[in-house]
């Protein structure tokens, strides 16, 4: 099933573009390459057309194009003055800004100098470094774009929901394509954890061979462009040893929802072979190892969960967990298989409650481990992630942590096999796929 995913809505981000639309602040959308940054420009400038806006009020430049090549802060800066209409707002759209030196500079002038509206994309995180927000000065507003949540890869390949009448008296999800085929929900699901939520996809279809093609020329693009060429700026340290990042980059991906530190992690890579001997000459230290996570976390395609002590109400300095900004790559990188489902559902829950505004940080009550801790100002839901309650065993697994938390905020289990209780003493338990869908 091949189809054309241009300017397919993604309505969560939109909505927040449209929201600080006309206003002082500066648009800054963030995430990993391909991930639906320049489509998302797009859809805002047809929100804008749809409006009323004329076109020679708006301009959009993408950086990585040849027109744009070699462009200085003051060449930039000029170029877009001259299509200033006096009296007129000009909205401006620059994608893959970082590629400009200088471009802050730039930035802040046509906030001064002209009636404009910005938004801008980048694909590495120091395009929000301290050095420009203190230009700024709290006057830009940052939009955290993420791959396909599950709800939006079924949008994005043109599948259709229907309920059903089940077995047991209620109703079911039955999955339909375009040509009335029908699928079982979780079918569709364990194609989501296959392939991922990658936007492209749509392009090539969930046809094995066309979509890892597809995942390799993005994660080459995001180790060469986003690491490995990236410039000295802000303090960063160059990253040059490519066989060591993408050493890194596996270890992560086959460690994703496991707790690690870097001086651990660098200890593994050493045992198992996959470095130098730390007493020879050239093994990377601890530092080196950090920096070069650090360049992964950059270029989004890390993210680092911390932990908190629940009852001490603090934030824990050792140890951490990882999970890669899209499944797809994992699976790109170690293979399809079957054997820790767990992390990787784990690893889903962790973006999808990203995408729901939440701070995600990893529980720890006593020496228990709640899988996640979600915040947001007025709300806090403590989450537990497994495959199955069937066994008596993995009901106390996950339940003990949770039990021991004495606060009143939701706790909750989330089980891709739905047990037929709802609850075990006033947690809940609830269907993954259910809540990916957005019903609870």
């Amino acid at each position: 099933m091949i189809q054309n995913q241009s300017l397919k809505r993604r309505d969560v981000y939109l909505n927040r573009l449209i929201a600080f639309q006309d206003t002082e602040q500066v648009k800054v959308i963030t995430g990993i390459r391909r991930c639906g940054k320049s489509k998302l420009l797009d859809l805002m400038i047809e929100h804008l057309k749809n409006e009323g806006i004329p076109d020679a009020q708006i301009l959009k430049m993408n950086f990585e194009s040849h027109d744009f090549s070699g462009m200085t802060e003051g060449s930039f800066y000029e170029y877009v003055k001259e299509q200033v209409i006096p009296g007129k707002r000009k909205y401006l759209f620059f994608d893959e800004l970082q590629r400009v030196v200088g471009w802050e500079n730039a930035v802040n002038a046509f906030r001064v100098d002209m009636d404009c509206d910005i938004y801008i994309t980048g694909s590495n995180a120091y395009l929000l470094s301290s050095e420009y927000s203190t230009y700024l000065s709290g006057r830009y507003v940052e939009i955290k774009m993420l791959p396909l949540s599950f709800s939006e890869f079924l949008y994005f390949h043109s599948f259709g929901i229907k309920d059903s009448k089940s077995a047991l008296g209620g109703t079911r999800k039955k999955v339909f394509d375009t040509s009335g085929e029908s699928y079982e929900i979780k079918e569709v699901f364990d194609a989501y954890l296959r392939f991922g939520g990658m936007p492209g996809l749509a392009d090539v279809g969930l046809v094995q061979d066309r979509a890892l093609a597809l995942l390799d020329s993005m994660y080459t693009t995001v180790i060469v462009k986003d690491i490995l060429q990236r410039d000295k700026r802000f303090g960063l340290r160059k990253i040059t040893d490519q066989v060591l990042l993408e050493k890194l980059t596996t270890f992560l991906a086959d460690n994703v929802g496991n707790m690690c530190s870097y001086t651990s992690i660098a200890n593994t890579l050493v045992s198992s072979g996959m470095l130098k001997d730390e007493s020879r000459k050239g093994n990377p230290g601890v530092h080196t190892i950090q920096d070069y996570i650090f360049a992964l976390m950059q270029a989004y395609f890390f993210y680092e969960a911390k932990r908190f002590d629940i009852k001490g109400k603090e934030l824990l300095k050792t140890q951490s967990k990882f999970y890669i900004a899209d499944i797809g790559f994992r699976n790109y990188l170690l293979g399809f298989r079957d054997v820790d489902r767990g992390h990787v559902l784990e690893n889903i829950v962790y973006f999808e409650l990203l995408r729901r505004g939440y701070n995600v940080t990893i529980g720890k009550v006593d020496n228990l481990e709640v899988d996640f801790r979600a915040t947001k100002p007025n709300d806090v839901l403590y989450i537990q992630v497994t495959e199955s309650m069937s066994l008596e065993s993995v009901r106390d697994r996950e339940l003990k942590p949770l039990k021991k938390i004495s606060d009143s905020y939701d706790k909750i289990v989330l089980s891709y096999e739905k047990d037929l209780s709802d609850s075990y003493d006033g947690i809940k338990l609830i269907s993954l796929v259910e809540w990916l869908l957005g019903k609870y």
